[in-house]
Parts: C-alpha cells; sequence; structure tokens
C-alpha cells in the first residue's frame, strides 16, 4: 500500500477519523493496531519479523534496567561498606552482563538484516571464484519492508537503555507501536524512544491549526512526489537505462535530473510522514535542513537523512573510536607515526567504517559500498585540504562573499549529484566509465536539436517540471530566509492559508504524473 495509492489515502482518512472520534485514551493503542494493519496488508508475512524485533528489544531492555536496579540496591544495602576497588569490580561485573545482553539483541537483530539482506549479496560474491558447475544457488528470501529503519530504530532504544539514557518502557504494546508507528515505517525519519515517545502516547484534542499544518505538509509532500519526482523519473529511467546511447551531456543531465528527482521524492515522502503525525498531535523528527545548500559535503550530511546521519555517529562512529582496540592504535601511532598521524588514524579508521557501513545499509550492492566510501574519500580529502584552504581565505578575502557562497554551493551539489550516479547505474564500472564521457564527450547539440523531447518527456512536461522547480526553490530559498511558508500565511490571512492548500490540491490532481491505476510509482528509499 504505497502512500501515493488510492488505498493509503483511504486508509489515513479512516484513521484520522477514528483517531478523533474515539475516546482519547484510546488513540496510542488504534494507531497500534492501524500500524500492523499496515504492515499486514504489505505482506502478512513481515509481521513475523517486525513481532520479533519488538519482543527481544522489549525483554532485553527489561533485563537491563533490572541489572541496574540490582546494582544501584546492592550498592545502597549491602555494598555500601565496600572498599573502592571492591564497588569497581562490582560494577565492572555488571557492566559485563549488561554488555552481554546487549550482544545478544545486538547479534539477534542486527543478524535477522543481514541473513534476510545480504545473503544474496554474500553468495553472488563467492560465486565469482567458484566454476560454473560449483556455484552456490542464491535464496528465495523475504526482505520485510523497512527492515533496516525500523531495527535501527528498536537498536537505538535498545542501546539507550544500556547507556542508562532511556528508562525500559514496561508496557510492550506502547514499544510496538514505537518500533512500528506506520507513518515513518517505511522510509523514517529513525526516531529514537526519548522523543517520539513524549507525543506518541499522549493524549490529543482536536486543534484546527494543528490539522491544518499537518494536512498542508502532506500536500506539499505529494506536490513534490507526483507532480515533480514521479514526472521527472520517466527522464531518469530513459538516459540511466540506455547507457550505450545516452553519454556524455545526456550523463551530465541524468545527473541533474536524478539529483532533482531523489531530493523531491525522498523529502517528499518525509513531508507526508511528518504531516500525518501532525495532523495526529505527534511530533516525528525533522529529517532534512534544505542540504543542496550546503557548502561542502560534511555539511551536506548534517542536512540530509539527518536521523540517520546521527544514528551512525552515535551507534558507530563514537563506540569505535573510544573502544580498547582503538585507544591502543591511537596509543601506538602516536608513538610511532607522530602526534599528528596518530590522531587522523583513529579517526580515519572509524569513518571508514561509519562510510562503509552507510553504504552497505543503502543496499546490498558494491555501487552502494563504494558511493559510500566516496564519501568518505572526499571527506577525508577536505579535512587535509583545510591548511590550504585556510592559507587560500587568509590572502583573497572571499569568505562570506555572495558569489563565492554561490560557487561553494554550486561545487558541493554537482560533486554529489556525481558521487550519486553509483545509484543510479549500479554497476562500479559502467558508473566511473559513464561520468567520465561528460568529459570527453562534447555532445551539447543535444541539449538544442529536440533530442530532449526523446525522453518520454514532453515539451508540456517540462514547462510542468520547470515551474514545480521554482516553485521548490522558491520555498526553499524563502524557508532560509524568513521561516516556515505555512506561519506566514496562517499568520497573514485564513483565506490564503487554505486558498494555498486548494491551489495544492488542484495542482497535484492536475498535473500529477499517474501509472496505470491512476497509482504513483514507489518512493525511492522504501527499497532499504
Amino acid at each position: 500500500m504505497l502512500f501515493t495509492s488510492y488505498a493509503f489515502i483511504g486508509f489515513l482518512c479512516a484513521v484520522f477519523l477514528l483517531y478523533y472520534i474515539l475516546p482519547k485514551k484510546c488513540q496510542w493503542p488504534l494507531l497500534l493496531i492501524a500500524s500492523y494493519a499496515f504492515y499486514w496488508i504489505a505482506d502478512w508475512r513481515y509481521l513475523f519479523f517486525i513481532i520479533v524485533t519488538t519482543v527481544s528489544s522489549y525483554l532485553i531492555s527489561l533485563k537491563t534496567e533490572s541489572i541496574n536496579l540490582t546494582q544501584k540496591e546492592y550498592l545502597k544495602g549491602e555494598g555500601k561498606d565496600l572498599s573502592k576497588d571492591e564497588k569497581k569490580a562490582y560494577k565492572d561485573k555488571m557492566k559485563a552482563k549488561k554488555w552481554a545482553w546487549l550482544l545478544v539483541c545486538l547479534f539477534f537483530n542486527i543478524g535477522i538484516l543481514s541473513v534476510t539482506k545480504y545473503t544474496n549479496f554474500v553468495i553472488n560474491n563467492i560465486n565469482q571464484f567458484l566454476s560454473d558447475t560449483s556455484r552456490l544457488q542464491l535464496v528465495d528470501m523475504i526482505i520485510p519492508m523497512g527492515i533496516s529503519f525500523y531495527t535501527f530504530q528498536s537498536m537505538s532504544y535498545v542501546i539507550d537503555v544500556y547507556r542508562g539514557k532511556q528508562a525500559a518502557e514496561h508496557n510492550p504494546f506502547k514499544l510496538a507501536l514505537f518500533v512500528s508507528f506506520f507513518p515513518q515505517l517505511v522510509q523514517g525519519p529513525i526516531s529514537r524512544f526519548g522523543d517520539l515517545s513524549k507525543t506518541l502516547f499522549s493524549e490529543h484534542s482536536f486543534d484546527g491549526k494543528t490539522v491544518s499544518y499537518g494536512l498542508m505538509r502532506i500536500l506539499w509532500g505529494y506536490f513534490k512526489k507526483v507532480v515533480i519526482a514521479d514526472r521527472i523519473i520517466t527522464g531518469v529511467t530513459t538516459l540511466i537505462g540506455t547507457p550505450e546511447k545516452y553519454t556524455g551531456v545526456y550523463v551530465f543531465i541524468a545527473m541533474i535530473f536524478y539529483a532533482i528527482e531523489l531530493y523531491c521524492d525522498f523529502t517528499g515522502g518525509i513531508d507526508i510522514t511528518i504531516g500525518i503525525a501532525e495532523v495526529m498531535g505527534i511530533r516525528v523528527a525533522e529529517n532534512f535542513n534544505l542540504p543542496y545548500f550546503s557548502k561542502n559535503i560534511k555539511e551536506y550530511w548534517n542536512r540530509w537523512h539527518i536521523t540517520m546521519g546521527t544514528w551512525f555517529t552515535d551507534y558507530i562512529f563514537y563506540p569505535i573510536s573510544v573502544c580498547g582496540p582503538m585507544l591502543k592504535l591511537s596509543k601506538w601511532s602516536r608513538e610511532h607515526l607522530g602526534q599528528g598521524m596518530g590522531k587522523r588514524v583513529t579517526v580515519y579508521l572509524s569513518c571508514f567504517v561509519v562510510w562503509f557501513t552507510t553504504g552497505l545499509w543503502h543496499g546490498a550492492a558494491w555501487n552502494f559500498i563504494v558511493w559510500g566510501l566516496m564519501n568518505f574519500v572526499v571527506i577525508m580529502g577536505s579535512q587535509e585540504l583545510e591548511p590550504l584552504y585556510a592559507k587560500f581565505h587568509g590572502r583573497f578575502n572571499v569568505r562570506g562573499k555572495p558569489l563565492y557562497e554561490g560557487f561553494q554551493i554550486l561545487r558541493t551539489f554537482l560533486l554529489m549529484s556525481c558521487i550519486r550516479m553509483f545509484d543510479c547505474y549500479r554497476d562500479v564500472p559502467l558508473t566511473f566509465k559513464m561520468v567520465g564521457t561528460m568529459f570527453t564527450r562534447f555532445n551539447y547539440s543535444a541539449l538544442t536539436d529536440g533530442s530532449m523531447l526523446e525522453i518520454g518527456l514532453s515539451a508540456a512536461d517540462y514547462i510542468v517540471l520547470l515551474a514545480g522547480f521554482f516553485i521548490v526553490l522558491g520555498n526553499s530559498i524563502w524557508k532560509a530566509r524568513v521561516g516556515s511558508v505555512r506561519d506566514v500565511l496562517y499568520k497573514k490571512s485564513y483565506i490564503s492559508f487554505y486558498g494555498i492548500m486548494a491551489l495544492l490540491l488542484i495542482v497535484i490532481l492536475i498535473f500529477g504524473a499517474y501509472g496505470v491505476g491512476y497509482d504513483s510509482s514507489q518512493f525511492i528509499y522504501n527499497q532499504f
């Protein structure tokens, strides 16, 4: 049941209606039923996986909390007279127990994710070294919808309980809702329990402003997805699907088109998710902050898919960078390689692991891994060049100048778009080859000889895309300089606010790019 299907819209209307008709104490149980129904409709077999993850997270978090409570009570009672060393030994013993239970949970749930998502990837790579007669058979594996998202979300909860940052949830059904909340189940954001639970389980009264804000956010998401992303995807598919024909300037056009498609598709889906939650008074974390206005790659990743980036930082980068073996490596590196290089070794190694796993998280294929490592290379390269940048800025007073900032934004956009081509062609050697043709095939005449009308997009499509592009760009500039467009419209007049909502709905209905049966295409991030 796609977010952009009539079935989902009908499902959503029913949930909204029941949410405010039923007694307030029934609101979060209704959402749990709706979330499991959403998952059941997708494929009833998926329920087994998400229930197993929920139950294991629930039990082990309770066990962790029980160990914490036992330790606290013992040190206040029988163990209060222990020496400092004895207390430390006792705490280390209890920490080891918690660590063992955490490892069980992580290995079990990450194991499920790994087996379902990466088994055939491993088999394919093994088969590269085997003869035709001894090749291993691929496995017909069920890959549950949204497994990467809900696994990471539930593991963040268990880890936070282990770290003492989060109290264990004693109501299993509330934890089940946190793991399965249907708007964010298939493409995020990756929420933290401490943040989402503040409003997810609360009782909410109908509020006209909150509901209106949510509905406008939903319509804005549908506009970006249906009017822009699902229209431009035709051109992207044509250009990418025939690499032997579309080289040179066509690759550049495909790169720009895909950047627009991915942005409107992913942010559109997140807008719909946040809007659905907002209609019900629930606050979901923002996942984007004008990423295409970034001046460097590091800033870009602080603005793009924010919840994923912070997850990898908090639960992979920091634990790896301060673990025992890494601290020993840091000490050895400083002694043998010098202070400067010694500092770099552990940071770079931790970053390498983060970007390798980020690529692997996006997909079980080498193109995603190389995509992740290319981000690593560019970010680390930029850090190494910082002294050179400092000299440049010391000599030329361009920092903060509009023209130079515009150059930085354009440079970052083109560089990220270029790296993103590994996502398009899905073949590493082919991607390098096709990107190379942008600099060796100078077939610029394709832009003016009518060839761009032969990739599945008509003149009318280009007009709609151009208008949609400027609307999205204008909204982004307004947001960066003034703030929320919704706030400005709502404060100005109700007529302006609801007039824009009506206009958005009309534009979506008239100019939306629909497929067979008037269903829209799948969201790109659903595959992850």
